[in-house]
Parts: C-alpha cells; structure tokens; sequence
C-alpha cells in the first residue's frame, strides 16, 4: 500500500511505500495528490520513502507508475527517493537524468535531510526572461537549464507569435554556460529551438569567451536568424542590433 506522511513541511508531499504496492495504491493515493495541485496551480515536491516494510510492485502499479509520471511529468520540481534497498537507489540513480526535474536518492536515516532539500529547491524556472517593447526577448542564464525554463519561455513566445508574424530576436546573456540539469532539460531546448527557430529574425550571445563556442551551434539551429556575439557587459549594444530589421548594417 502507499500512504501520505503527516509530517512534511508546507510545499512538499511525502508518500511512504509499504508491503506490496498495487494499481489501486497509485490511483488512491497519488492520482488525487497530482490533481490537487494541478487545481491549486502548485508543482509537486515530493518525498518517496521505500523502506523494509515494503515488498514488491505489482504489475499493475508498474505501469499505472509509468502512465502517471509520463501524464504529469511537468507538474514535479523536485523528487527525493528515500531506501536503503540497493537496487532501488541504483536504479533511481541510472534513471534520474531521464527525469524533468532534479531526483536525488538518500538513505533511510537521511529522511529529514531529504526533506530539507525538497524545500530548498528554488521555485519557478531556472532562468529570466522579457520581452522588451522592442520586440526582443532577453534571456538571462545563470543556473543550469531545466525543463520548466522551457516551459516559461514557450508560453511567452507562444502568447506572442498568437498576433505576430515573429520575434525581432533573442539575446542571451550568461557570464557562463552552465549547462543542462538532466537530460530532460536537454529534450526541451531542443524542442523549444524545433518549434520556434523559423519565427526570430536575430540571435544575439551577450557572454564572456567561454561561452563563444556557443555561436556556430547557435547559428546551426537557428538557420534563418542572422547571429552575432557580444561581450557580457554590451547588453545594451546587443538589445539595439537585435531590434533593427535583419541585414541592416551597424
């Protein structure tokens, strides 16, 4: 059976697996943990504690697992799996970078811990943005990218290509690349370029010199944007070239 802890701090849902865990479990437990959040407009922290009371999956719950992460993938910020059964935290481990949101395996005397990062993690996307009144989306990137940054940034892009042809251009400006959270950041950008490279008219990289190694692949994904670097400190000099019409010399 799964049951829900009384004991976690606000913004964080607990559920605790004991003896053998069915289909039924998931969908009296979990399924309504899931709409509720989804009605009070939240995402989902939570704490998943397998401890030596429990005993097995059934098949039913395996898949009723898989169907329910899958439907709801975007609602998780944060997911701590509390076990000392070995085979739970390896597989956890080797499946964490699959996740959208960062998973972290501690031991059963490290529940309080696992709770304590469950609350620490920072809420919203990963990133800033804006659209100026200019028609220049600034993104600013300081923490590795997650999947929800994707998310934010394609409600913006999207409400606005909804009464525009396209955006004037992007500028990106990070001191340093800090790459991806897991893998499903990874999908999302991908998805975000796939989906909206042919609406922007320019690409601009504010960033330091180790961030330059961006440009050609920028330029790769972004085929029809016209892309230039600039220096981390000629934010401004950037957000006037991407605002001028495309081809337009400086």
């Amino acid at each position: 059976m799964l049951e829900r802890a009384k004991d976690a701090p606000a913004g964080v849902d607990a559920v605790k697996a004991i003896g053998t865990v069915s289909k039924s479990d998931y969908q009296s437990v979990v399924e309504p943990l899931i709409e509720d959040a989804r009605r009070e407009g939240r995402r989902i922290r939570i704490l998943c504690e397998i401890g030596p009371e429990f005993t097995s999956f059934t098949p039913g719950a395996a898949w009723e697992d898989l169907k329910v992460g899958m439907g709801a993938m975007r609602l998780f910020e944060g997911c701590a799996v509390v076990s000392d059964a070995r085979w739970i935290r390896e597989s956890t481990r080797l499946t964490s970078f699959l996740m959208a949101c960062p998973v972290r395996v501690f031991g059963s005397q490290e529940r309080d811990e696992a709770l304590r990062w469950l609350a620490s993690l920072p809420e919203g996307p990963g990133i800033s943005h804006r659209l100026t009144e200019s028609e220049v989306l600034v993104v600013e990137v300081e923490q590795p990218l997650r999947a929800q940054d994707f998310d934010a940034l394609a409600l913006t892009v999207d409400t606005w290509l909804g009464t525009h042809a396209e955006l004037a251009g992007v500028v990106i400006h990070a001191r340093e690349f800090p790459g991806w959270e897991n893998i499903g950041g990874l999908i999302r950008h991908v998805r975000f370029i796939r989906d909206h490279h042919r609406k922007v008219g320019k690409i601009a990289l504010a960033a330091d010199s180790k961030v330059a190694a961006l440009v050609p692949q920028l330029a790769n994904h972004f085929v029809r944007a016209e892309v230039r670097r600039f220096e981390y400190d000629e934010l401004d000099d950037a957000l006037v070239w991407a605002a001028r019409p495309r081809f337009v010399s400086r």
